[in-house]
């Protein structure tokens, strides 16, 4: 074989090893039962925010600690503790969180939280539905 021929497939393996390696990086959302199985390995997890469980945020002890409940999707509730600043704007009116982090001692420590805010449009108010 040529060194060009040589070259050229070994930058085509690297190629598919990096493509590989990308895919296998993606995360699927999960529970907060199924992080607990490997603490501290870091997951998605999507959840319902619990406005009935209330909220501790105290600016003067800890700046960047926001502590609150959440149910999963299997409806298991967790205390959530978020360690990346004050409480998000309008976590309350949220639809749904997806919380970056990890399971310590039955609690979910999150570095990052996605809101999934809910539409601004009902169903009623769809132009062509219906008609």
């Amino acid at each position: 074989m040529k060194k060009t021929h040589i070259a050229l497939l070994i930058l085509v393996v690297v190629a598919i090893a990096a493509i590989s390696a990308t895919f296998l990086d993606f995360s699927t959302y999960e529970t907060f039962s199924s992080a607990a199985k490997t603490p501290g390995k870091s997951y998605h997890v999507m959840g319902f925010f619990d406005k009935g469980q209330g909220v501790h945020y105290d600016p003067k002890v800890d700046p960047n600690k926001f502590t609150f409940f959440a149910k999963d999707k299997a409806g298991t509730m967790h205390q959530v503790i978020f360690i990346n600043g004050a409480p998000p704007r309008d976590i309350e009116k949220s639809e749904q969180l997806v919380m970056k982090g990890y399971m310590k001692d039955n609690t979910f420590i999150c570095s990052g939280i996605q809101m999934k805010c809910p539409s601004k449009y009902k169903k009623d108010m769809v132009v062509g539905e219906g008609a």
